[in-house]
């Protein structure tokens, strides 16, 4: 009985000024959903990095041509050929599919419209590799590659930015660079990586685009995926060993290729990500902190305004514990109904996030019980001094306060 008395009195001490008690709760609504909206930030770019490594693949290395600099000026080295890709599927011992690419903005048409899309000139075994599914329609074979028949599959954005449907365009012609490709397949939406954004890409045979649309045997750059029970560093011994038998360089002398394990750059983006995760919190949390100090100085005002109750309390027989813990429950209910507020809120920022600026957001159980928890927490180490002063009062003194 004696904790529902409290809870009671409590009750009816913050609706007696309700208005006060709003403005009170300020501050912790605002702390609290700042950190609920920063915690959902940080989750969702910690998940936004763990797609974009999903989408690049966890065993996926990266073959580019090297930079060559002249007059200050960085100039790509074409130093990869098709008989390079060839090359390594023969040697590798620890390397599994070599997917060369040939990639270049170009112009797609169909009937009157046109949007700019990126070409991508590569082999069957791109989308297996990349674990890119198709929506409909088929990707090409390696019959159609060494005919060199003019096909396309399309990425997910390509039809509506061509401001039609996927259905349209599925066995029906459009123009790359002025040349006619039939569609025969449109892929399913998928997680982009970094600048890398598949879904706005055009995938034709490789000797098609080297043949039929730039005219050079010249690569761009090889995935080359590593054999399962291999370790990175093994293949990339092999791929240096190979491509350096290949373009006949001497012991001493530089490579003129590279090669990029993607992984590392997110591995660092992920680790930005979860500092974020924890930092914004934290800064946050001073929000927090300042809602607190509100709390106290409005409980101390309380104090002072019920002395003349508190005195009639003691003196009938009230115990000091009995009005520290009514301070106390006052204090922490002020600032959990504040905390409920401002995960609303702060649940509600992170949805507008989303849906008007195209932010993943993720509001996850943890912050809203982080959130809650910091805001119960304050509501009792702020309101200890109030209630402590309230306890400590001298009935007689009380009494005759006016």
């Amino acid at each position: 009985m004696f904790v529902v008395d409290v809870l009671r009195q409590a009750v009816e001490s913050i609706g007696a000024s309700l208005f006060r008690a709003l403005l009170t709760m300020l501050g912790m609504i605002i702390g609290v959903a700042a950190v609920v909206t920063m915690v959902s930030l940080g989750t969702g770019a910690q998940r936004a990095v763990e797609e974009q490594m999903e989408a690049l693949g966890a065993d996926i290395l990266a073959v580019t041509n090297s930079q060559r600099r002249f007059w200050g000026v960085a100039l790509e080295n074409s130093s990869l050929g098709s008989d390079d890709a060839l090359a390594l599927r023969r040697d590798g011992r620890h390397l599994g599919a070599v997917v060369p690419k040939i990639t270049q903005r170009l112009q797609l048409e169909f009937g009157n419209r046109n949007a700019r899309v990126e070409m991508v000139g590569t082999t069957s075994e791109y989308a297996p590799l990349h674990r890119y599914e198709l929506a409909m329609g088929r990707m090409f074979v390696p019959a159609e590659e060494q005919a060199r028949l003019r096909v396309a599959v399309l990425g997910s954005e390509v039809p509506e930015r061509l401001e039609t449907s996927a259905g349209e365009l599925l066995d029906r012609n459009v123009q790359l660079a002025g040349t006619p490709f039939k569609v025969i397949g449109v892929m399913e939406e998928a997680g982009s990586a970094g600048m890398q954004n598949p879904n706005d890409d055009v995938l034709i045979p490789l000797p098609t685009a080297q043949y039929r649309v730039t005219g050079s045997d010249r690569l761009d750059s090889m995935d080359v995926q590593i054999k399962e029970g291999s370790a990175v560093e093994q293949a990339l011994v092999d791929i240096e060993r190979i491509l350096r038998r290949e373009h006949r360089i001497r012991p001493g002398e530089d490579n003129d290729f590279g090669i990029l394990d993607r992984r590392q750059f997110l591995e660092v983006r992920q680790e930005t990500a979860r500092i974020f995760a924890l930092l914004l919190p934290a800064i946050a949390g001073v929000s927090l902190v300042v809602g607190g100090i509100g709390i106290m100085n409005i409980m101390l005002v309380t104090v002072a305004e019920r002395t003349r109750e508190i005195g009639v309390r003691r003196a009938i027989g009230a115990t000091r514990g009995a009005i520290m813990w009514q301070i106390l429950v006052e204090s922490s209910l002020l600032c959990l109904l504040g905390g409920l507020l401002g995960v609303a809120c702060g649940w509600a920022v992170s949805e507008l996030l989303a849906q008007f600026f195209n932010w993943q957001t993720v509001v996850a159980a943890e912050a809203v019980l982080f959130g809650l928890g910091c805001s119960l927490a304050i509501g009792v180490v702020f309101g200890l001094w109030p209630a402590r002063r309230a306890a400590t009062l001298d009935p007689i003194e009380a009494l005759r306060h006016e």
